[in-house]
């Protein structure tokens, strides 16, 4: 594997919810995420498997650059203890472009609210591939819808 085309990527975004609401989220409940996050996410459907466990088969339907963008991920691993998601892209656009991705996702408790963490693992299929710099941008945009409507829901 050359250096050059593999790559990692991370993002830190602070929130108001707990981590544990940020968790559930993203790992127990992806079928809420289309209601949490409406703009970035209008769509995630089961394609195998159950929403919850481990060897789920997802498809995400994202709204980037006005474009939707459709890729099928299987939930690789989930850890309770370290508020962490990882999800593997095995269909849709990026297998286009990139050779294997990873996306991962952990929430981070603080004192107040959370610290949500990003990380893109990715093996391009040629040098001319830019790195996906704007999904971290996407990642950021969509952390905030969610924390907007967690806190929403906390409210009422």
């Amino acid at each position: 594997m050359s250096s050059s085309l593999s790559g990692k990527l991370s993002i830190e975004i602070e929130v108001k919810s707990p981590a544990r609401d940020f968790f559930e989220a993203n790992g127990k409940r992806l079928y809420e995420i289309p209601k949490l996050c409406p703009t970035c996410i209008p769509k995630v459907e089961l394609v195998e498997g159950k929403w919850e466990e481990v060897g789920a088969v997802v498809n995400w339907h994202l709204v980037l650059g006005g474009n939707t963008v459709i890729f099928k991920a299987l939930f690789e691993s989930i850890d309770d203890d370290k508020l962490s998601v990882t999800f593997n892209v095995i269909g849709g656009l990026l297998v286009e472009s990139y050779k294997s991705f990873k996306f991962i996702f952990q929430a981070i408790p603080k004192k107040e609210g959370c610290l949500v963490l990003w990380t893109y693992e990715y093996e391009k299929l040629n040098s001319d591939i830019p790195d996906p710099k704007e999904l971290l941008q996407f990642a950021a945009v969509f952390t905030r819808e969610i924390d907007d409507t967690l806190m929403k829901i906390s409210q009422e």
